[in-house]
């Protein structure tokens, strides 16, 4: 970070912040540091420059916590200087409309291309209720950031995600030289699907992005779909060579900006003796055996379903490896409160439950599924996994697919899918699946298995140099690179 400009803050967006806060009875806040790839990309950046992040405050503990700073502002626990963190109270009905009405049900669907569509989307009076709510959650954002802006302050705002998809727009009308960077973490629906939305909406979800000065993905297919569905649907300018989109005056360049993982960084967590104490307890429970292992929150786009239909065939067609391995599906999870996901985790835990009723003998467990979220037991796992899968119908990257290769203690084998962010890196060492053909999924669990320990080393260097070639500090510096030289 250290080359790039001093003295110009860095104002960071995103729905949830790098800190969470919890009250003791005794009436004192204490202070949870967030983890991923941003706050780790951030950290480096708060101890050169100054960092205001913006954030919507997500439990009553956070909200209390804001009331109890006065002027909104909290500390950035772990960075040095004058950064900070404001956390905006938003009303609860416009936040559950905005979060999950429009975002989670609507744009993550969109984008991980997963709509039921001879039943949903249905676009009527109450998605228009929620667009509101959606436009009136990105005009928070936008007014703290710009309310945040100092007079005459060259300040770069650094836009997270589909949740603030029309916030750079809005900050542009509102602060009139800040440099504005969006990142989007999640894929980019091809304009054939990307058509689902409304017309106005569609059009105003692109214009919204394109009122940043540079908008980043996470791969280049990503990258060129956004610019298929603008050159599709608005009337702009698409210069696919320069990577840049010019909409209504204004030039906004499209760049490709990889998340990889601090490996350093990882070992080191992954050594602490939380996750000894696992490995330890896994060791014993799975008695020496080979290991399939996934790690992943239950969302619909991590099909967990055909991969443990994948196992169930592999043990099924290939019955020489009963006795001989286990697999370790940990399923944590996510967005509870959204119908769809509390079917799919019931539908999981089914299928786990058919697997060891029809293959468990004593002195063998062949599935061992936990759904109660454990950071340590998962490290540990992915250091004891003979083979990994990862195998998403649709990811924006899959940091997983990264971390495992990384952490690994035998170099372990990477079944992955080709619809995996990661794919465009590690897809030269890794096994690569169609994630809905669960027969060639269950043949490459196979292949990984057998796998001489020649093969399985050479595959595992291999994919544990491109997992850490794009830690998060080289991420955040490129992009805030790429603003600035706009």
């Amino acid at each position: 970070m250290g080359d790039t400009p001093a003295g110009r803050r860095v104002l960071v967006a995103s729905n949830r912040g790098p800190v969470s806060f919890s009250r003791g009875d005794d009436g004192q806040f204490t202070v949870k540091r967030g983890g991923g790839g941003v706050v780790s990309g951030l950290s480096t950046v708060a101890e050169e420059e100054e960092v205001l992040w913006v954030c919507a405050a997500l439990s009553d503990d956070d909200r209390a916590a804001v009331h109890a700073a006065g002027d909104g502002l909290l500390d950035l626990e772990g960075a040095s200087g004058e950064s900070a963190v404001r956390m905006l109270d938003l009303p609860p009905d416009v936040f559950e409309l905005a979060y999950n009405g429009v975002a989670n049900s609507t744009l993550w669907f969109l984008h991980h291309m997963l709509f039921d569509t001879p039943n949903k989307p249905s676009f009527g009076l109450e998605f228009e209720r929620e667009w509101e709510a959606f436009r009136a959650y990105n005009e928070a954002f936008a007014v703290a950031l710009a309310e945040a802006v100092k007079p005459d302050e060259q300040a770069r705002a650094f836009i997270q995600d589909y949740h603030l998809c029309l916030a750079p727009q809005m900050l542009a009308r509102q602060a009139e030289g800040v440099r504005i960077a969006h990142f989007s973490h999640t894929p980019w629906a091809p304009p054939d699907y990307y058509r689902l939305l409304p017309d106005a909406v569609g059009r105003e979800v692109l214009a919204g992005i394109l009122g940043a000065d540079h908008a980043g993905f996470l791969t280049k297919r990503w990258a060129d779909a956004f610019m298929d569905c603008c050159e599709e649907f608005l009337d702009c300018a698409v210069d696919r060579v320069h990577g840049q989109v010019t909409f209504d005056g204004h030039r906004t360049s499209v760049g490709v900006h990889p998340l990889g993982v601090d490996a350093s960084l990882l070992r080191e967590r992954a050594a602490e003796e939380d996750v000894q104490d696992r490995i330890s307890a896994l060791e014993e429970q799975t008695a020496g055996r080979q290991l399939v292992v996934r790690v992943d929150r239950t969302e619909l786009s991590k099909n967990i379903v055909r991969g443990l239909e994948a196992y169930r065939d592999l043990l099924r067609r290939r019955p020489e490896w009963h006795g001989r391995v286990t697999k370790l599906a940990f399923a944590y999870p996510s967005r509870g409160d959204l119908a769809e996901y509390q079917e799919y985790t019931a539908a999981v835990e089914r299928l786990a439950a058919e697997i060891t009723d029809e293959f468990a003998v004593p002195g063998w467990e062949p599935l061992i599924l936990e759904v109660n979220d454990d950071y340590p037991r998962s490290l540990a796992a992915l250091r004891l996994a003979d083979v990994l899968l990862v195998n998403p119908i649709r990811d924006g990257m899959n940091l997983v697919a990264k971390e495992g290769p990384i952490l690994s203690d035998g170099s372990c084998a990477l079944v992955l899918s080709t619809e995996a962010g990661a794919a465009a890196e590690l897809s030269d060492a890794a096994l690569m699946v169609n994630p809905y053909d669960v027969t060639q999924t269950a043949e490459a669990l196979h292949d990984a298995l057998e796998m001489s320990r020649e093969e399985r080393s050479r595959r595992g260097a291999a994919l544990a140099a491109a997992a850490g070639s794009w830690p998060p500090t080289r991420w955040f510096a490129d992009q805030l690179r790429a603003l600035d030289e706009q």
